[in-house]
């Protein structure tokens, strides 16, 4: 993190014991591009990043909360309620906050994943003050009644229903089950049927207290704003809401590690009658602070990340074996996974987790040609660049930072990680990852007699 100097702002209240804190955390080019972040007294961070070229914003809240923190009990609370904080608050019902969205034109969503959650809203500039007051207004003053915790509970049963008939998109919970098993991290975000049937306004609501404390919240905002007129406006609706309690309050660190338990060489089918069978192999990967994480993203570009990559060509474009074959990477506070998914014909299961395995133990042993290295740098920092095109990407980024590693690292630094990677820090992350021995997940209609060469893979 570079930081740029700071400033004291004026006291919240006169009895406030503890001052707002601005700092300049990437100074821009004439504006451009500058992210600042204020702490408020109460512990609530603000960031923001300027894009005065644009005519939009996005506005969005990150709490520090996941699937990873319920326990057996409460699966699928914290995607619960994200559901039902949209459903009204003592100022608004659930139509006045979609129709208050409807009416600027602009874009308003939520998701869940293992280690947080994110509440956004994108508008027009000059309706940035609204989608503000309507997002803090649902994190600080949901009501969670009795009867909005039973009109959702079937919308999100029949979600988890729509994940359970995409089989593309279950393997990938599935294969989270096979690596950590009865962990949080192996749990499904959704939650099950029976977990999501036994979940009660009254545990939701004790969740909510627990989680949604402005310690545990990140506001974030990118496009053409003023950071100091939305640190003003964020300020004015916490307060308004009674949010900011404890003026010394601090924001809460980073999520820690603790070396989530994880397995090798299982294998977890679930016989299915789809047309395809999806199968997801891989082992553990690498903590998303693992100063390798920048070799084993170009790592995987190379291998599975884009149509000229090993995987691509070898599995589709010479066999024709599958239409989707990928890798990807997915990293948490103390570990992560590395993994290659592919659909195919069942007949064909063997041949393409042969070929995965076969190139996955090659690459492992003799590492990745210079050639291949400079291409995925290449593709790695392109997509990087072009992935961060719009307000909603660079507020991802921004708040995802800010809450994950409480620093923020500007665009040219990344490109700079990505481009100082090199064969031998290529080499030594594929022997370190990709020389593990593998765990296979795998939907569809697999007959008994497959089970022992699915077996085998892993061997």
């Amino acid at each position: 993190m570079t930081s740029h100097g700071s400033k004291a702002t004026a006291r919240t209240s006169p009895e406030a014991r503890a001052v707002a804190r601005t700092q300049t955390l990437i100074q821009g080019e004439n504006g451009i591009g500058t992210v600042r972040r204020t702490t408020l007294p109460g512990g609530l961070r603000v960031v923001t990043e300027s894009l005065p070229s644009v005519r939009s914003a996005t506005f969005g809240i990150w709490a520090h909360v996941g699937s990873r923190d319920e326990t057996p009990a409460l699966n699928g609370a914290t995607h619960y309620l994200e559901h039902l904080l949209f459903k009204g608050t003592h100022r608004r019902s659930a139509l006045d906050i979609s129709a208050a969205m409807d009416a600027v034109g602009g874009e308003m969503n939520a998701f869940t994943a293992k280690e947080y959650t994110c509440y956004y809203a994108r508008v027009l500039d000059t309706d940035l003050p609204l989608a503000i007051d309507v997002v803090c207004d649902m994190l600080t003053g949901s009501r969670i009644l009795e009867e909005d915790v039973d009109i959702e509970r079937g919308a999100i049963l029949e979600e988890i229903a729509m994940t359970e008939d995409d089989p593309g998109d279950g393997v990938h919970d599935l294969f989270a089950h096979t690596m950590f098993g009865d962990n949080p991290l192996g749990r499904p975000v959704l939650g099950t049927v029976d977990t999501v049937n036994a979940l009660t306004a009254d545990r939701i609501r004790r969740f909510y207290k627990k989680h949604y404390d402005p310690t545990h919240l990140v506001v974030a905002c990118a496009g053409n704003i003023d950071h100091d007129q939305v640190v003003r406006q964020v300020q004015a609706a916490f307060e308004a809401a009674g949010a900011l309690k404890d003026p010394d309050a601090r924001p809460i660190a980073p999520r820690g590690g603790r070396r989530t338990l994880r397995t090798a060489g299982r294998v977890e089918v679930v016989d299915r009658r789809t047309e395809q069978a999806h199968v997801l192999l891989g082992m553990p990967g690498l903590s998303r602070t693992d100063e390798r994480r920048w070799a084993l993203g170009v790592l995987n570009t190379a291998l599975g990340g884009g149509m000229s990559s090993r995987l691509f060509q070898e599995v589709r474009e010479k066999r024709g074996l599958a239409y989707s074959v990928y890798s990807y990477t997915s990293g948490f506070a103390d570990c992560g996974l590395f993994g290659v998914y592919a659909g195919c014909r069942p007949s064909q299961v063997h041949d393409v987790l042969k070929i995965c395995r076969d190139e996955l133990d090659q690459v492992a042993e003799h590492g990745l040609p210079e050639d291949e290295i400079r291409r995925a740098i290449g593709q790695l920092r392109g997509s990087t660049v072009l992935g961060l095109e719009d307000t909603g990407a660079l507020m991802n980024r921004i708040g995802k930072s800010e809450l994950c590693w409480g620093e923020q690292m500007s665009v040219d630094d990344m490109l700079a990680r990505i481009a100082s990677v090199t064969m031998d820090d290529v080499r030594a992350v594929a022997r370190d990852v990709l020389g593990q021995r593998p765990s296979l997940s795998v939907i569809g209609p697999i007959k008994d007699k497959q089970m022992a060469g699915l077996h085998d893979t892993v061997a």
